[in-house]
């Protein structure tokens, strides 16, 4: 390397700088030149990806890729594989939950026994004893392994008659089968007893008794009346007057001057001459239809009968009460006498 003196002192300027060819710098030049060649020549180092579908939320944080192809599957979630016995186990557990039944079918309803073809009880879909034994349902048992029904039994043989043969009970027993219908919700059953006597003259007498105001009220208030007169009397029995009349007051001869009028009807202000409560416990009436008094007499005193009440009643005559000029009311009175025990 040569040497400056008095020239770089005098001139202010700084020569160039130039090596000697001697100098080790060159040789460390070329080592680093051939050791990034030898780099380029060593083979790239590859990931392999694992995917697992056990999780994935679970991806490796430090995972590289030589190919962008490999960075994409990396990106994309992992997709687990369908298990194809799953439905197969699914089913197989569903099928071990239903109950299978025996085709002769044991049964204790209500402390009654009875045996019966397991296609007698699903004779009809839409029923509850279809439902019990279609295998979807817990059956309770007894001691003896009978299939438990907390009913009454004494009907239930009627029940099964009918599933096996379309047999409709005795005129008798016909009310008391049409309940355990009912609970059961056989259908057929029901439609074929309602087309039956007596419920086919029960639905007819209801069709009349719904045409009458007040009926059931009314049949309330000779209860609590006679109930509260035999307490209070300490008696057996009490007695009260009902009036039963089906029309409103007739047009009598009497009114036909009053109103110089043949005419049958009265205006609303005429009407009003003739209204009145009869001195009477309950009044029953009018109503407009074929059934007379007498129709409602009995309706009155067979329902009370059906309530454990024993009732007797007679004509004891009319209310005799003035209304207008020479009309009186003349509407019928009678006497029923309750007895309680």
């Amino acid at each position: 390397m040569q040497q400056y003196g008095s020239d770089e002192a005098s001139n202010g300027e700084r020569p160039p700088v130039s090596f000697n060819i001697s100098s080790p710098l060159p040789v460390a030049t070329s080592r680093v030149r051939r050791f990034a060649q030898e780099r380029r020549a060593l083979p790239q180092p590859r990931v392999m990806v694992v995917f697992s579908a056990a999780s994935e939320t679970d991806k490796p944080a430090d995972a590289m890729s030589s190919s962008d192809s490999a960075e994409d599957d990396f990106r994309k979630p992992a997709t687990p594989a369908p298990n194809l016995n799953l439905g197969k186990s699914l089913r197989s557990t569903l099928n071990a939950s239903e109950e299978e039944f025996p085709e002769v079918i044991p049964l204790n309803v209500g402390g009654t026994n009875f045996t019966t073809r397991l296609s007698t009880l699903r004779r009809y879909d839409d029923t509850m004893l279809a439902a019990m034994f279609s295998g979807r349902h817990q059956i309770p048992r007894d001691a003896e392994g009978r299939f438990f029904i907390d009913r009454d039994g004494a009907y239930f043989g009627d029940i099964l008659n009918f599933l096996r043969e379309g047999e409709l009970p005795q005129r008798d027993r016909v009310r008391a089968v049409h309940r355990e219908a009912q609970y059961y919700a056989i259908g057929p059953l029901l439609d074929s007893l309602e087309d039956a006597q007596p419920l086919t003259g029960e639905r007819v007498r209801q069709s009349f008794l719904d045409l009458m105001p007040y009926y059931k009220d009314n049949l309330e208030r000779i209860v609590e009346i006679a109930k509260l007169r035999a307490m209070q009397r300490k008696a057996r029995f009490a007695k009260l007057k009902i009036c039963v009349y089906k029309e409103e007051m007739p047009i009598t001869p009497y009114e036909r001057p009053l109103f110089n009028s043949l005419r049958f009807e009265r205006t609303e202000s005429e009407a009003k001459l003739f209204e009145h409560h009869c001195e009477v416990d309950v009044s029953f009436g009018p109503w407009e239809a074929v059934a007379d008094v007498y129709d409602l007499l009995h309706c009155i005193v067979s329902d009370l009968a059906e309530r454990g009440i024993t009732a007797d009643q007679q004509c004891i005559g009319v209310c005799d009460k003035h209304l207008i000029n020479h009309y009186y009311c003349k509407r019928p009175i009678y006497e029923f006498k309750i007895t309680w025990w």
